[in-house]
């Protein structure tokens, strides 16, 4: 069985023991975090409107951290303007305990 959840804006497929990189949430390691399901499937597939009701998907927080440098560029010709700059998206790793429908 898997769930469609929902996080920072972005929808990710979670299966139970599955780790996940999600927008950095406010919570610390070692804290249970609950998600509403969009969605389950697996045998049946449940489709939400907009969620799943009773369906949750439990899960704990195991670390924050920094993702991958992206390097932003801009740059004019003939005006002698170049800047250059770098971001380090945060993120929040979680494992997906349990699927509860």
């Amino acid at each position: 069985m898997y769930a469609i959840i929902k996080s920072g804006g972005k929808q990710y497929r979670a299966e139970a023991g599955s780790k996940l990189r999600v927008e950095k949430l406010e919570a610390n390691p070692g804290d249970t975090v609950e998600f509403d399901a969009l969605m389950l499937g697996g045998e049946k597939t449940v489709i939400g409107s907009p969620t799943v009701p009773g369906a949750k998907v439990v899960a704990e927080v195991v670390e924050h951290g920094k993702g991958k440098k992206v390097v932003v560029a801009k740059f004019k010709a003939k005006v002698q303007y170049r800047r250059r700059r770098g971001h380090r998206q945060p993120y929040t790793e979680i494992v997906v305990k349990e699927i509860r429908a």
